[in-house]
């Protein structure tokens, strides 16, 4: 079973930056939106807390890379790593940008009200991340030996233990710059995606009449998010965020 899982986690992180554009639009295009046990009201706080899991989410990924961020992107779609990071987050839980990875797809999930998504998509994605984890500590296993096997003694998986965390971070100086330069991206994305999930929602619920100046409101949003992307992205590369 254990070769399975690997087999799948090769192929889920060689095309891991796909999977979540391709599985979103698969959402919007063929399951509609619903409301929480079918209450409108019940509703509006599992959004609220969808839409901030979301956010913790994107904000564990950014502490996470401005402190010590972890080469482990890949080499010809494969896992690769040059060194055994065991600090900063790293000190507290082994794979923190997958915690983060996972608390927004749990959030975008909260939002989008529908009970196919909870029965489909969310395991799915537990599916997806638990493979590309099982491959990943194959190699660092294989890579690095026993350093890897003391660390993993140590180190929870993919609950944080946040015990001296203050320690841990206290020797570096946050990397603004860094995280701008390696994650603008994706916070882009990844709030576009919130804001258009949040306006698809109204429109196939409640119709754009009933709920037309919320969707204004939400459909301005945009233009900040395209001038943050279209300024970082401009700044990157003329190579002024190095």
């Amino acid at each position: 079973m254990e070769k399975i899982f690997i087999r799948l986690g090769q192929f889920f992180f060689k095309y891991r930056q796909y999977l979540f554009p391709i599985i979103y639009l698969c959402l919007v295009l063929f399951i509609k939106p619903g409301l929480f046990l079918g209450d409108a009201q019940l509703d509006r706080y599992v959004c609220a807390m969808g839409i901030l899991i979301v956010l913790v989410g994107q904000l564990f990924r950014i502490l996470v890379i401005g402190f010590a961020y972890i080469k482990r992107g890949g080499k010809g779609g494969k896992v690769f790593a040059e060194s055994l990071v065991q600090t900063g987050f790293y000190a507290h839980v082994r794979h923190p940008i997958y915690v983060g990875n996972y608390l927004i797809m749990i959030g975008f999930i909260l939002l989008y009200g529908s009970l196919w998504a909870y029965l489909l998509v969310l395991p799915f994605f537990t599916l997806v991340y638990y493979s590309i984890i099982k491959n990943e500590e194959r190699y660092l296993r294989n890579q690095f030996g026993q350093e890897y096997e003391d660390y993993a003694a140590n180190v929870n998986r993919l609950i944080p233990n946040f015990r001296g965390i203050k320690k841990s971070l206290g020797i570096y100086h946050y990397d603004w710059v860094k995280v701008l330069r390696k994650e603008y991206g994706t916070i882009f994305l990844i709030l576009c995606g919130l804001l258009a999930m949040m306006i698809w929602k109204d429109m196939t619920i409640f119709g754009y009449e009933r709920k037309h100046m919320e969707i204004i409101i939400l459909s301005t949003m945009f233009i900040p998010l395209v001038l943050f992307y279209g300024i970082t992205r401009y700044l990157k590369k003329s190579g002024l965020l190095e």
